[in-house]
């Protein structure tokens, strides 16, 4: 069954691709350290998958330092964008489809790093978010989920109470404790966590399953 919180949402991202990277502006103090420890992260991996690239704020980076790249986002007008930044970088290592978080259409084990940058306060299901993103790992694969964590200062607190009044479809404020649990919940395990500063923070986490650690290159 469709989840209407599902539908809701991406008609605002739907609305507001136009001007989403406009709206990075005033929360874009952390972005410059969460692509360079991303770019660290995929470094070599053969093939990656980006879910929720928006219009691509992360993909050049994947491009760039990893091999095949799969990107993927859930609204339509978000991924009209991405193509257009991508053909106009030039990249040609970069394959954009629409695609659910939930409803991957890929065959499970199959990536050897998932990329879910900014997207996991966002999604309604987080533990369903969480299993489908794993599923897509191959057993020596790594998540890597830099997150905007809302509640991580005071400050970030205000700026995510005011955010809510626009209507910005937000379904949980992490700090990087609770996305830390999260990952080790899912049954990750945390192999790099970080807090970069700023406005809202983002907590960059990455990690492993437990019992595969050992097989990672």
């Amino acid at each position: 069954m469709t989840d209407p919180r599902r539908d809701q949402d991406r008609r605002y991202w739907e609305r507001h691709a136009w001007r989403y990277d406009l709206s990075l502006g005033p929360l874009g103090k952390p972005l410059p350290r969460m692509l360079e420890l991303v770019a660290e992260a995929v470094k070599g991996r053969e093939r990656i998958l980006e879910v929720a690239a928006g219009t691509g704020l992360v993909t050049p980076v994947l491009a760039r330092a990893g091999g095949e790249v799969v990107a993927t986002d859930y609204a339509a007008a978000m991924v009209d964008r991405l193509r257009d930044k991508v053909a106009a970088a030039g990249l040609l290592n970069v394959d954009c489809r629409q695609a659910d978080i939930y409803d991957l259409p890929f065959e499970g084990g199959t990536f050897d790093a998932v990329v879910a940058a900014n997207v996991l306060h966002l999604v309604p299901d987080l533990e369903g978010a969480l299993a489908a993103l794993t599923k897509m790992l191959r057993p020596d694969g790594v998540l890597i989920a830099p997150t905007f964590c809302h509640d991580e200062t005071r400050l970030s607190w205000l700026v995510s109470r005011v955010l809510a009044v626009t209507a910005f479809p937000g379904h949980r404020r992490f700090t990087i404790g609770s996305l830390r649990t999260a990952f080790e919940t899912a049954g990750l395990k945390v192999d790099r966590c970080e807090v970069i500063s700023g406005l809202l923070p983002i907590g960059y986490v990455e990690g492993f399953y437990q019992d595969r650690r050992s097989a990672r290159p």
